[in-house]
């Protein structure tokens, strides 16, 4: 088994920070061409935002079952294996004239980027301690946020340029990329390999998906990508059909969408220190107030600049709350961070898909004021379960202190 050389572990972290966002690229860099993918396949607009949704769903349900195999057999020869599935996967996509085939190869996208990332934040887990881990695992949602600010960025200027299949030639030469530097550079981290018992797993899982705050952080941070995600799947047709813009616009508002995301991370880690509870609340009510203000916005005159104005204000906030709710649910198991790692992400995926799909389909997603009742409908429920996550979490944090008490009086 190879092992990372000491010398090599510095550009080893960067290459795992570089593919933690690939689960995105993967959604965000065709977003611009959903419109002319449905006219070139012939396909109504619900079936390839379709191709989304069977690609979050197959990572997600991937994602819950492959940190055992990760904990078992290690990350790395996965790791490298899914690389290049997924880049012979985005190929035969650009090459492809079906509809059913393309969901196909996004299901195998989804399998291995579900072995990719969960490999790699599992692999932080492996290699830094304390304060070093807990500021890596800060980044994560920052790092994660790098998707939605370039990929549609990129696709917009490909689809114009190319057409919509340049996205997915771009999204196989770049992991074939990633793939040959993972062979020079990588390695394995694992050191404490997990026998592969069914039973002792699925007790993991168990105790993992029963502790109440961290599933109740899980719809939080699921609530929270929902935004995204539904403005990702509406916005190209409101923007390319209702204004009547090119897809490089799309792709500069996906752009402004993505950095609010990210500034909404940033805020979050400077903010690390502040007391949890106080700071999500504040960002929650935030949220719900500027979707209030867009849909009333609406009744008057809106355009691009009033929707993405309160768009931005929105995902910024989504970022706040993911960043601090993410890395609350990663830090729940560090025992069984590949466990962990793919429950969080894989939850996140299924949920996320459930909510999205779910309110795309309730509701018909064409302008401003649509757009703000489902971005309010996920406020609303963000608030519900946030204080049901508040209530659980003081009782958890009550018992620790009392655990604590009772060892220090019998030591």
């Amino acid at each position: 088994m190879k092992i990372i050389k000491e010398h090599h572990r510095g550009i080893s972290t960067i290459l795992a920070f570089a593919l933690i966002p690939l689960s995105g690229f993967a959604t965000d860099i065709y977003i611009p061409s959903l419109p002319s993918m449905a006219t070139h396949l012939g396909v109504t607009n619900a079936a390839v935002q379709l191709s989304l949704i069977v690609f979050m769903v197959s990572s997600g349900i991937s994602q819950l079952f492959v940190g055992s195999l990760l904990d078992s057999f290690g990350r790395y020869r996965l790791g490298t294996i899914s690389l290049l599935v997924f880049a012979l996967a985005s190929i035969s996509i650009a090459l492809s004239h079906s509809i059913q085939l393309i969901y196909a190869m996004r299901v195998l996208q989804g399998i291995t980027v579900a072995l990719i990332v969960v490999g790699k934040r599992a692999y932080f887990m492996d290699t830094y301690t304390g304060e070093k881990l807990k500021h890596y695992t800060s980044l994560f949602s920052i790092i994660w946020a790098t998707a939605p600010i370039v990929a549609p960025f990129i696709g917009g200027y490909l689809e114009t340029a190319f057409g919509w299949q340049a996205n997915f030639y771009f999204l196989g030469i770049a992991t074939l990329a990633l793939f040959v530097l993972e062979l020079v550079y990588s390695g394995e981290s694992l050191k404490n390999y997990q026998p592969f018992k069914a039973k002792s797993i699925l007790q993991v899982y168990w105790s993992t998906l029963s502790t109440l705050d961290f599933s109740l952080g899980l719809v939080m941070i699921s609530l929270s990508y929902a935004m995204l995600i539904v403005y990702g799947m509406s916005s190209p047709f409101i923007i390319e059909h209702v204004f009547h813009l090119s897809p490089v616009v799309t792709g500069y508002c996906s752009l402004l969408s993505g950095v609010s995301l990210m500034t909404g991370g940033v805020i979050s880690k400077t903010l690390i220190k502040k007391p949890l509870l106080k700071k999500v609340w504040i960002a929650i009510a935030l949220q719900t107030a500027f979707a209030a203000l867009m849909i009333v916005a609406s009744a008057f005159k809106t355009n691009l600049v009033t929707l993405m104005m309160f768009t931005a204000a929105v995902h910024l906030l989504s970022g706040f709350v993911f960043n601090n709710i993410f890395a609350y649910c990663l830090g729940r198991f560090s025992k069984n961070a590949g466990i962990a790692s793919g429950v969080t992400g894989g939850s996140l995926y299924i949920i996320t898909s459930v909510f999205s799909y779910g309110i795309v389909n309730v509701i018909a997603i064409k302008n401003q004021e649509f757009l703000g009742i489902a971005y309010l409908t996920f406020a609303v429920l963000a608030c519900i379960t946030f204080a049901l996550f508040v209530k659980v979490s003081k009782r958890h944090q009550a018992k620790q202190e009392t655990a604590m008490v009772l060892s220090n009086a019998v030591s």
